[in-house]
């Protein structure tokens, strides 16, 4: 994924929510210290106080998180917030006025997700826009960030190709609408204001910052982007499997689990990891909706396609198996269980596995909290 970038002339500012720890963290931007993304500021602490100093906090900040915010922007180069609602600026203003702190703020834009973000095509946004770019010093907007979600939804790499597009273009669009309002009227003062007010060379250099795994894998060279944010990639699960985003030999998390009970009698298999330990993200649902709780496979990662694991409990994971598969696997055998949603699955440990050739070659520690 750095080469991809690389090549595409593009900053990889990856996620690190997948997985929550420095030594993967590392491996994602090639040793430096950044630029990554976190979801938590429990996770822009934790990077901060292990040498990354240029974090995207990529959550809409709220008002009561600022105080915090304010604190980890004071331990790092650069903390990126995000903004999708007019509501927080009088907070940003306060802060600014009483502490002197400065923020950083990309605009929250939706893509076509419909989670989060700014409609690129209302004149709200746009006014959005105008008021951060007036608030400088205190506040210097420095781009416009999305995030494809809805290409979890798709059906192939074609349909995850035209999100792409789609994902980049918007923010090219609604970039352009700020230049052209800038443009409207040379005479008016407050233009001219404005202008000056954006990063680098006026509205122009505003980044575009795009970022989902599917997206990041399908396109062979990022185009209409500055910077890609992907996360799950550097794990893969059976969901991105499902929609094309990755073959099965670049999945890289498995749970390791031990068969717990046995009941041939009803075709059935009991393993110790239940819903805490694999989530229960129903997985592709739109491809299958008879879709499991993950893949099955025996040790060696190899998949066991007539075992199904049909059903989850806190602590307990349900297989269904012919009879002779069943008692082939009896009491203590253990199977690994490729998951679902491999970010939600890895949240939940407290330490990984590092597996190389067979052996296990070392113990990492994600950081847990908000």
């Amino acid at each position: 994924m750095r080469e991809k970038a690389q090549r595409s002339g593009v900053l990889l500012r990856p996620h690190v929510k997948t997985h929550k720890t420095r030594e993967i963290a590392r491996m994602q931007v090639g040793g430096e210290s950044g630029p990554i993304t976190v979801s938590t500021l429990a996770e822009g602490e934790f990077f901060a106080r292990h040498g990354f100093d240029d974090i995207t906090y990529a959550v809409p900040i709220s008002p009561e998180k600022l105080p915090r915010a304010a604190a980890l922007a004071r331990m790092v180069k650069r903390l990126n917030l995000l903004v999708d609602n007019a509501a927080v600026l009088p907070a940003l203003d306060s802060l600014h006025r009483n502490q002197g702190v400065e923020f950083d703020i990309f605009i929250k834009v939706d893509c076509g997700y419909h989670r989060a973000g700014v409609d690129p095509l209302a004149s709200a946004s746009l006014d959005l826009a105008l008021h951060l770019a007036a608030m400088f010093p205190g506040v210097r907007l420095q781009g416009l960030l999305t995030h494809a979600g809805h290409s979890y939804h798709a059906r192939n790499r074609q349909e995850i190709s035209k999100i792409a597009e789609e994902e980049s273009g918007c923010l090219t669009e609604f970039r352009q609408r700020i230049l052209d309002c800038l443009k409207g009227d040379p005479k008016d003062p407050m233009q001219w204001a404005l202008s000056g007010r954006f990063p680098a060379t006026g509205a122009g250099a505003l980044v575009r910052s795009t970022g989902s795994t599917p997206t990041a894998c399908v396109v062979e060279t990022f185009q209409e982007t500055d910077e890609v944010r992907p996360g799950n990639y550097v794990f893969f699960d059976a969901f991105q499997l499902a929609i094309g985003s990755c073959e099965f030999s670049q999945v890289a998390a498995s749970v390791l689990a031990t068969v717990i009970g046995s009941y041939p009698d009803r075709n059935q298999l009991i393993i110790d990891a239940g819903a805490l330990a694999l989530s229960k993200d129903p997985g592709p649902n739109h491809l299958d909706p008879n879709c499991d709780y993950g893949i099955l496979c025996d040790l060696g990662l190899r998949p066991l396609s007539q075992m199904k694991l049909t059903a989850l409990s806190q602590e307990h994971g349900i297989i269904a198996a012919p009879a002779a598969l069943v008692n082939f696997f009896p009491v203590g055998s253990r199977l690994r269980v490729i998951p679902n949603h491999s970010c939600l699955t890895a949240a939940m440990y407290e330490r990984y596995y590092v597996i190389e050739e067979g052996n296990i070659t070392g113990e990492w520690q994600p950081v847990h909290g908000w």
